[in-house]
């Protein structure tokens, strides 16, 4: 790196071993979130980094003349304008892979509690009720022999399909091309949720994805269907997921993703049949420092080398 540091915007909050890291290398400047970060000229002209754990639109782009890299912490960065970025020369990062072990971890968790009602049966326990009431009520769902259907197979679609293989259950799968794997490949979205009865759906939030289960795919899966979220509330729609619960158009949802966090709609909270975490699938200190690492680990691989570690591909690099 040169003698003058480079500075390195920060809107809102992010990690704190992101900063940690950064310190005596850069210039780290945290500014509340939003397009105007209320940076005199002089300021706006010194950045040339952005370290983020949200959005970045085209507008702060554009008032900083000199920004040449937007770190951003998560694997998924649909917060990000790439496009505009792309237009301007801004390379954009995400955090892939370190996080995928744990998210699917979490996702195998998930549905055996959404089928099993684990949390439901230490509650039962923890409130007297064993000893008071008798034993807590048979699970009405199990995963033996279950048919699961993964919407996504990317990276973390991929690490859950291994975790699912020694639970000898059948595995079917649909994304927008067919991939190099064993499992049974499926045309469509609503061919998929047809043939199998447990739907994990792992997509990013794109256009194409948007409430994309609905209430057609959710009568498809069927009254004994489970649907499990680990990628993006915004794939689903909740309201007909509500009614789908409600009425018994499927048996159970397991969410850890909601449409407008961290609000969660009110028609979720009383239904028994849907279990629901607050975005925690990542959610573990070893795999949130790791992220973390990879925050600071693009920035200075980007100033040192001129090119980053984990470049999403819709940026151009240097």
């Amino acid at each position: 790196m040169t003698d003058t540091k480079p500075t390195v915007l920060v809107p809102g909050k992010i990690h704190p071993r992101v900063l940690e890291r950064l310190q005596g290398q850069f210039d780290v400047l945290q500014v509340p979130v939003g397009d105007d970060p209320a940076l005199s000229d002089e300021q706006a002209a010194t950045v040339r980094a952005i370290a983020v754990a949200g959005a970045v639109s085209e507008t702060l782009m554009a008032a900083l003349p000199n920004l040449e890299v937007i770190a951003n912490f998560g694997v998924g960065y649909d917060g990000v304008d790439v496009a505009a970025a792309a237009k301007r020369g801004i390379v954009v990062t995400n955090t892939p892979d370190v996080l995928n072990d744990e998210v699917a971890d979490t996702t195998i968790a998930l549905l055996l509690n959404t089928v099993r009602r684990f949390y439901a049966a230490e509650t039962w326990l923890r409130d007297g009720k064993w000893e008071s009431e008798g034993p807590f009520a048979l699970s009405p769902l199990s995963l033996k022999d279950r048919h699961v259907g993964l919407y996504g197979l990317g990276r973390i679609g991929q690490e859950i399909a291994r975790r699912l293989e020694p639970f000898k259950v059948k595995i079917s799968y649909h994304t927008r091309s067919k991939k190099d794997v064993s499992y049974t490949y499926v045309g469509s979205l609503k061919e998929l949720a047809q043939s199998v009865d447990t739907l994990i759906c792992i997509v990013p939030k794109t256009d194409e994805t948007h409430k994309v289960i609905d209430a057609e795919i959710l009568a498809a899966l069927g009254d004994n269907g489970v649907l499990i979220n680990v990628g993006r509330g915004w794939s689903v729609d909740e309201d007909a997921l509500i009614a789908a619960l409600e009425k018994g158009t499927i048996a159970a949802a397991g969410l850890d993703v909601f449409y407008d966090e961290p609000h969660v709609s009110k028609g979720l909270m009383p239904l028994a049949n849907a279990t629901l975490l607050p975005h925690v699938a990542s959610a573990s200190v070893p795999t949130r420092n790791a992220m973390a690492d990879l925050v600071a680990d693009n920035l200075m691989s980007w100033f040192d080398k001129g090119k980053p570690v984990t470049p999403v591909a819709e940026t151009p690099v240097k």
